[in-house]
């Protein structure tokens, strides 16, 4: 099924996951067994993540992917970075996708590894998805920064930079994580006004620590609004706290998004049944 359908029925929220393939160190079955649970939950789509440089965890992608679909019943969305790759290992991973009947992929441009020199064959996403738009038989999703790409010039250049990718091909977006709301209404006012008319999910990553907080803050500049940033220092030094402020930190963001109209919301799991689980559950109704 292609992801693009789910977004012709405009009387429901479409809600989705994301997971991330294990360290090449661990087994793939540390990550089969929180699949069950999580696929459970009957989310729109399960997106799976390609992993830091490209490489390290590119067959990995494709088995999760592989498994949510045809083993789980949850239809996949698999990541694809492109900046380290040539158009010949980018045409043997579309093939991989194809015989694991992988019809949705969210193309990237990837991060620059240091001390590895990029490939030139694709130097933006918007040239992946072309160039995969052009070989036919797959649905792209892009992505989308609501604060703005951490090296854009600026706002506008950004979202001009995102209509490209969307003239390219790509069907549908899902968003960077954010924490203020505001900032996301924002960035959907400039990218209708760009003319960018596709489906835009908002991504939501619930905190449930403080290293990862700072972690994410550091690669993708999201700003933390005052009331975020209380909950994290009230409870800090209280795991269980913590992790449950945040729950309820991100169902409140989701509530608000639905109540305005938000096309889709991606849910940023990190691979957790149990927040995935409570998320949905106090969501499900909304939907």
């Amino acid at each position: 099924m292609k992801i693009t359908s789910l977004f012709e029925n405009k009387t429901r929220t479409v809600f989705s996951f994301e997971v991330f393939p294990p360290k090449k160190s661990s087994p793939i079955e540390t990550v089969f067994r929180k699949l069950d649970e999580i696929c459970a939950l009957k989310p729109d789509f399960i997106s799976v993540t390609y992993g830091a440089g490209g490489s390290e965890n590119r067959n990995r992608t494709c088995e999760i992917a592989s498994r949510i679909k045809n083993d789980l019943g949850v239809e996949s969305v698999a990541h694809l970075t492109c900046v380290n790759s040539s158009k010949a290992e980018i045409d043997a991973i579309l093939e991989e996708f194809r015989q694991h009947n992988i019809e949705n992929i969210l193309a990237l441009r990837g991060d620059y590894v240091q001390g590895v020199e990029p490939k030139r064959d694709f130097l933006y996403a918007s040239e992946l998805v072309a160039y995969i738009r052009e070989k036919g038989g797959f649905d792209l999703a892009g992505a989308c920064y609501p604060e703005g790409h951490v090296e854009a010039e600026d706002e506008i250049a950004d979202v001009l930079n995102l209509r490209k990718k969307v003239d390219a091909g790509a069907t549908h977006l899902i968003s960077q994580l954010f924490f203020d709301n505001s900032a996301y209404y924002r960035f959907l006012e400039r990218a209708r006004i760009a003319g960018i008319n596709v489906p835009i999910e908002a991504g939501i990553m619930p905190v449930t620590n403080k290293s990862q907080i700072e972690r994410m803050v550091s690669l993708c500049g999201a700003s933390l609004p005052a009331k975020f940033s209380k909950i994290m220092q009230r409870y800090e030094s209280r795991p269980e706290a913590l992790r449950d402020a945040g729950i309820a930190y991100a169902v409140e963001q989701i509530v608000d998004l639905i109540a305005n109209g938000v096309d889709g919301i991606h849910l940023y799991t990190m691979n957790n049944p149990y927040i995935a689980r409570k998320i949905t559950e106090a969501v499900s109704s909304l939907l």
